[in-house]
């Protein structure tokens, strides 16, 4: 896999399909490496005539780790951001978004359909806000704006995300509690082993392992906090798709994106969880498809 430097650091991607299609940019959750993305998905998507590019955000995977610089305590600076204290993180979202854009400019892409997925989701928005004329299309899954308004995740769910304790060491430990937090977040009666979950979390684990990069991106994203002002400056199509039994991305998240981007489309994935389990992917990239189509009839037309 190619690597190249944007935004003055090394960012790992890998592109699918012909250079003549038009690009679709993909941007994954939250320690999510780009061997997260399901393959049915990509396959999918190129062979509906469009050019995919994958990469790993900064701190995962094979891209920039920013090793020894510290963020502080999770529940800490979300108690403190409740009460109008902000505390110094590495990075933020906003810094991501500036990485997508330099690997854009790297990468020689004037304009793309750019699509993000949970944090990926809340990376896209700023984007879109940022370079407006940059993005053709905009798709948000499972995400929201950091309105303090909306739900939060259970108190379950936020244990399985950050957990306390004794952490595993081992392999095989490591991408068990991995597939468990899965169990805990993603859709009900769904089995996380057999589904494709275990094959792309061990995967990735094989290919890169960093948890602190992790706990800072989970930094970021809490630093970040209500980025409203980015989502209703948000000018390119978009589609948002979240389903109705995401725990810890509640849907009043995605609703609140189609709320405020005018002319919106908000899809509902009726049972579906924070995953994307294979029975809801035929539904869901036909409906990217059809996104990404309508801009060519869109241009067309001015």
């Amino acid at each position: 896999m190619p690597s190249i430097t944007a935004n003055g650091i090394e960012i790992e991607y890998e592109t699918f399909g012909a250079a003549t299609d038009p690009t679709v940019l993909m941007i994954m959750g939250l320690g999510g490496q780009l061997t997260m993305w399901p393959d049915k998905l990509v396959e999918d998507l190129v062979g509906g005539g469009y050019r995919v590019i994958l990469f790993d955000n900064r701190d995962i995977g094979l891209s920039h780790h920013h090793t020894g610089e510290k963020s502080p305590s999770i529940l800490r600076q979300i108690i403190l951001r409740r009460i109008g204290i902000k505390l110094k993180t590495p990075y933020e979202l906003v810094d991501m978004a500036r990485d997508t854009l330099g690997l854009m400019d790297a990468l020689k892409l004037d304009e793309v359909h750019l699509v993000g997925i949970s944090m990926g989701g809340m990376i896209g928005q700023h984007v879109a806000s940022m370079a407006p004329d940059r993005v053709k299309s905009l798709t948000a899954i499972m995400t929201t704006t950091g309105n303090p308004k909306l739900p939060r995740p259970s108190g379950n769910v936020m244990k399985a995300m950050v957990r306390r304790g004794p952490q595993p060491t081992s392999r095989d430990e490591i991408i068990d509690q991995s597939v468990a937090t899965f169990g805990v977040i993603g859709t009900p009666g769904e089995d996380q082993n057999t589904n494709g979950m275990r094959d792309r979390i061990t995967r990735s684990y094989d290919r890169s392992f960093n948890p602190a990069g992790v706990l800072r991106q989970m930094s970021a994203i809490v630093a970040s906090g209500d980025f409203r002002k980015h989502t209703r400056s948000i000018k390119s199509p978009t589609l948002v798709v979240h389903g109705n039994a995401d725990p810890l991305v509640p849907i009043e998240g995605g609703h609140d994106i189609a709320k405020l981007v005018r002319g919106a489309r908000m899809e509902i994935m009726d049972g579906m969880g924070h995953d994307v389990p294979p029975r809801f992917l035929p539904q869901i990239t036909k409906l990217m498809l059809d996104h990404f189509d309508a801009t060519k009839v869109y241009s067309a037309a001015e």
